[in-house]
């Protein structure tokens, strides 16, 4: 390279240096150079001089030597370091002084050797000048247009004879032998001299080329100019000492590699550009960085690897059965949404569409509008943590024969994380739809898109509208990533969706997708999952064989009950794990397989139980009412606790991290009662002069929701009348001032804990009957469901039929812990 090397202070060279032997090139004083090392002895050189003062010489082999070299080079420092995925180092040389090489004073494992400094003759007056100046200008001469100028500056700006004769010589168009004559002339004026004819040689024999390509060049059709051109750039590429390095060769697998992936034509376009621009970018410029890693995260996406095999509808229900008990409405919708794509495909083979243009049937000329119809919508499977939601999305790939790629989405509030980032940020990446494709090396993946209720929403962009571009049929086939700056068609991926909650999932994205609920499972079916896949998965883990390790069935339910109440089986996979890690130890220790696990034995090996039935414990006097919850985790009970006490004043105490929905369903529940005290046999003084205290326990956890009215009616009225709820009566539903049960959501989640909390009876809204479709037939057998319209219809059914003689005294009560 051409330039003002930067300015060191002169220092005494040292006696010895280690010696870099280079190959077919010259480094002179005061240049910059890079060089590409890969002989190991020399990668070895080149680490110990950065670990030491960063100093070598430099010497020239001899045509057809190995060892020998030639007596003159240069002392030069590394100014640059650079390391390749291959190995080979690249580093940037200034050299600092002619040396002539006396001896070599060490062979291995380099040489290194003494050497003196030999200055050379300097050159003073017009002489030097007009020496100086005939080089220079005939050198610009030979250069483009465009680069003349600049180089003009440059070599002006240099202050000695001698900068300019090693300036010239470093990228002059001569050989090495003719370089290192130059380097080993002792006078300034026999190089200037030397460089002079040279390049008055290179000046005459470019005017023949041209005169003689302006001759021809009618005569030559396209393509051999081409040829033509191609070989002259390898030779003039040669000259300079490029087409043998390592960069030239990786550049050049990088083009061929482009040249082979049948990209679309404008994809073929931007890259031709590319590589074009590339080809006289320098190396060590940070924009030959980014403009190759561009070129190689096109070489790498999918652009054609499709994986698509016929669907086979029935091997799909095999293997969903298979992989999942139950979940039949899903299975059943999950079956009809591969049929459909099974039709369309087959449509599309028969009006010789490409395989990409399935999802795009209705912009198709030769379809009939009618016999379009739409695209399918975007499935999203919703429910809580371990039902199954990821397994699912694996299995649906397994049918189809595709590749399993998975995206978290939670948390993101950045558009870039799905579009990508602008190619002029340092650092910057495709987003992270591109990123997994390129990952999966196919172009037709299943893509499930995880936790999408949990996208957020920053300064930088809304994630959501980003994805609504990558979801939508009508726009994906041609989804733009910011980083890459090309069209990449997305419309042969498969995207599904899971959430925890509907809730929080952006209305426009929500409005494209169809949910799958999967509530959670009753006992019984989490009995026939761990019978079938959980204890298999947990032998396997812990190293151990089918017939060393025997769980009963009673100590499965052991478990269910009360080591792991949820609504999936993640907890209960984790407790079987560890059931038979502790088998695992035991036979290690030396005791002798099979191993059985009864009911008994789950204390010692995994604990307390965690739960219990807490219902007939906490439901010991009036005030207490049980009410059921929705959450993304699945259903809960919930405990409504009220009391009074006397007062200067008459106000509502609600603790318990009620949101605003609950506290004014207390409101509206305590307003009621009072206000309809003879209807439930309540004092009409009873809350003359009372503070009431309504609190729902568990505080440190916030509760919010429509559905706690009716239970926070009947502990108020318990608290008034003294009668105790009963305690196997679990209630939902919100109320009106007219005390009208309104309907709620969640019901089979609600109902599927009231079973598992052991309650039997369940008082719900009447409009909420149609919801119990959606339970397990073996749960409704064994609960009694109780629906009602009205608050007084709730009050009966939930109170015990007595009176408590004691009850619960209207002066201030024992606290509630």
């Amino acid at each position: 390279m051409i330039g003002k090397p930067p300015s060191r202070p002169r220092a005494p060279l040292p006696d010895a240096l280690p010696q870099l032997p280079l190959h077919d090139a010259v480094v002179f004083p005061l240049t910059v150079v890079p060089l590409a090392i890969g002989q190991p002895g020399s990668v070895r050189l080149v680490e110990d001089a950065m670990r030491a003062d960063r100093m070598l010489s430099l010497a020239t082999r001899r045509p057809g030597a190995e060892t020998e070299v030639y007596p003159v080079g240069t002392a030069g420092v590394i100014r640059q370091l650079f390391r390749t995925e291959d190995g080979v180092l690249r580093i940037v040389v200034q050299g600092l002084e002619r040396v002539r090489f006396l001896e070599r004073v060490r062979e291995e494992p380099y040489a290194v050797v003494r050497l003196q400094g030999a200055p050379e003759t300097d050159l003073r007056g017009t002489e030097a000048e007009g020496l100086t100046r005939a080089a220079a200008d005939t050198f610009i001469r030979l250069l483009e247009s465009e680069q003349a100028a600049q180089i003009a500056g440059v070599l002006e700006s240099l202050s000695e004879p001698r900068e300019v004769a090693y300036q010239i010589a470093a990228v002059a168009p001569i050989d090495a032998a003719e370089r290192q004559r130059i380097l080993e002339m002792d006078s300034v004026t026999a190089k200037l001299r030397r460089l002079l004819e040279l390049l008055q040689h290179e000046a005459v024999v470019r005017e023949v080329q041209k005169q003689v390509t302006r001759e021809t060049r009618q005569g030559i059709d396209k393509q051999q100019r081409e040829y033509v051109l191609r070989e002259q750039l390898k030779t003039i590429q040669r000259e300079l000492d490029e087409a043998e390095g390592a960069e030239g060769s990786e550049l050049q697998r990088l083009r061929r590699r482009l040249e082979s992936i049948p990209t679309p034509q404008e994809v073929r376009r931007e890259v031709e550009r590319e590589l074009g621009r590339l080809a006289h970018i320098p190396d060590i410029s940070p924009e030959y960085g980014q403009v190759r890693t561009w070129l190689e995260w096109i070489a790498d996406l999918p652009w054609s690897k499709p994986q698509r095999a016929p669907i086979d509808v029935k091997r799909a229900r095999e293997v969903l059965d298979a992989d999942h008990y139950d979940l039949d409405a899903v299975k059943d919708r999950i079956l009809e949404y591969l049929s459909v794509m099974k039709l369309r495909q087959e449509r599309a083979a028969e009006l010789g569409l490409a395989a990409g243009d399935v999802g795009n049937l209705t912009s198709a000329a030769p379809v009939p509008q009618a016999q379009a119809g739409r695209s399918e919508p975007l499935l999203c499977f919703v429910g809580p943590p371990g039902v199954g939601k990821t397994s699912l999305g694996q299995s649906i790939a397994r049918a189809l024969g595709r590749r399993f790629i998975r995206i978290s989405l939670g948390g993101i509030h950045d558009e870039s994380e799905i579009r990508g980032h602008r190619r002029t940020y340092i650092g910057a990446m495709p987003g992270r739809i591109i990123q997994a494709l390129r990952r999966s090396e196919a172009s037709d993946p299943v893509f499930m898109l995880d936790e999408v209720d949990k996208l957020g929403v920053g300064f930088q962009g809304d994630p959501a509208a980003a994805l609504l571009e990558v979801l939508d049929p009508a726009q994906n086939s041609a989804f733009v990533d910011t980083y890459l700056g090309v069209p990449f068609d997305l419309s042969r991926v498969l995207f599904i969706c899971t959430a925890n909650t509907v809730e929080t999932i952006p209305a426009p994205l929500l409005d494209r997708t169809e949910m799958l609920a999967l509530p959670g499972y009753t006992e019984a079916e989490k009995l026939q999952i761990a019978r079938r896949y959980l204890v298999a998965r947990g032998l396997s883990a812990s190293g151990l064989r089918e017939d060393e390790l025997r769980i009963e069935d009673e100590a499965l339910r052991a478990i269910i009950r009360g080591f792991t109440r949820e609504a999936g089986v993640r907890n209960l996979e984790r407790a079987i794990a560890a059931v038979a890690r502790k088998a695992a130890r035991r036979i290690a220790e030396g005791e002798r397989p099979p191993i059985r696990v009864q009911a008994g034995e789950l204390q010692a090996l995994l604990g307390p139980p965690r739960f219990f039935n807490e219902v007939a414990e906490r439901i010991d006097r009036p005030g207490i009412a049980t009410g059921l919850a929705w959450t993304p985790m699945g259903g809960e009970i919930l405990f409504v606790e009220a009391t009074m006490m006397a007062a200067q004043s008459e106000r509502l105490i609600l603790t318990g991290m009620l949101g605003d929905v609950m506290r004014e369903s207390a409101t509206a529940a305590l307003s009621y009662v009072r206000s309809n005290w003879a209807l439930f046999g309540v004092p009409s003084r009873a809350f003359q002069g009372k503070t009431v205290h309504i609190h729902v326990p568990a505080g440190a956890i916030r509760k919010d929701g429509p559905s706690a009215g009716v239970a926070m009616s009947v502990a108020l009225v318990s608290l008034a009348n003294g009668r105790v709820v009963r305690t196997d009566v679990g209630m939902t539903g919100e109320i009106s001032l007219r005390g009208k049960v309104l309907p709620v959501g969640g019901v089979k989640e609600k109902v599927i804990a009231a079973h598992q909390a052991g309650l039997r009876r369940v008082i719900l809204p009447r409009r909420n009957l149609a919801d119990l479709e959606g339970v397990p037939e073996e749960v409704r057998r064994q609960l009694q469901f109780i629906p009602v319209d009205s608050v007084e219809d709730a009050i009966d059914e939930a109170l015990e039929s007595q009176e408590k003689p004691a009850g619960i005294p209207l002066e201030p009560p024992p606290p509630i812990h």
